[in-house]
């Protein structure tokens, strides 16, 4: 099946759009299309999911997500690990479109909304695990600029499917509960631009086994 002109013309458009949001220019390097794929490989969730606790628990409920560490095991560790020491805490939801809600900027605690979008922990980047999984509703992403391997701290959560995305971002999670408040996000306004002018920050992230999980 061919591609209309129209259509591709609105996916690469989205595709160069998220890069800029991610603190680049640019649109995807050409290296995307040569990066080892993990094919065939069906998801497994880890014994632990992630709990997102809103700040503003009144008006945003929880989100629950399931972590696939068989397929991208260092970005699985890098969140939980992110998640556990706090860096996750009081950041916001930086960009929040029809596409994507995405978070997890150190940089967004701070009261420049300038620079949000633009930072990431102090932990070295992690390399791109990208798999043929597609980029479905309720898909969690690692967020990165141009350089494949530059994902770190930041994510996002899928709100539609969006092939665009496909084999080109690492997937380590799908949200199993709260996609409701994915939603409920997604549609706040006033924004600026893809920020909400009113911050919606994460109060924190839990890393607790399945069973647990409210």
């Amino acid at each position: 099946m061919k591609i209309r002109p129209a259509v591709s013309a609105a996916i690469l458009l989205c595709c160069s759009a998220f890069f800029a949001a991610c603190g680049n220019s640019g649109p995807a390097n050409s290296r995307s299309a040569n990066s080892d794929i993990k094919k065939g490989v069906a998801p497994v969730a880890d014994p632990e999911v992630a709990v997102i606790h809103m700040e503003n628990a009144a008006a945003y409920g929880d989100i629950t997500i399931e972590l696939y560490s068989n397929i991208a095991p260092k970005m699985v560790e890098r969140f939980k690990t992110l998640a556990k020491n706090g860096t996750y805490n009081g950041v916001t939801w930086h960009r929040v479109n029809e596409h994507v809600i995405q978070s997890g900027d150190p940089l967004s605690k701070d009261n420049d909304p300038k620079n949000d979008g633009t930072g990431k922990s102090d932990l070295p980047n992690v390399p791109a695990e990208f798999s043929d999984l597609k980029y479905d509703t309720g898909i969690v992403g690692a967020a990165r600029g141009q350089d494949n391997n530059s994902a770190n701290s930041q994510f996002f959560i899928t709100l539609k499917r969006e092939q665009g995305f496909d084999n080109r971002y690492t997937i380590f999670g799908k949200v199993i509960s709260g996609m409701n408040t994915a939603m409920l996000i997604s549609g706040v306004q006033p924004k600026e631009g893809e920020r909400p002018v009113e911050p919606i920050r994460i109060k924190s992230i839990d890393i607790v086994p399945r069973g647990e999980a409210k």
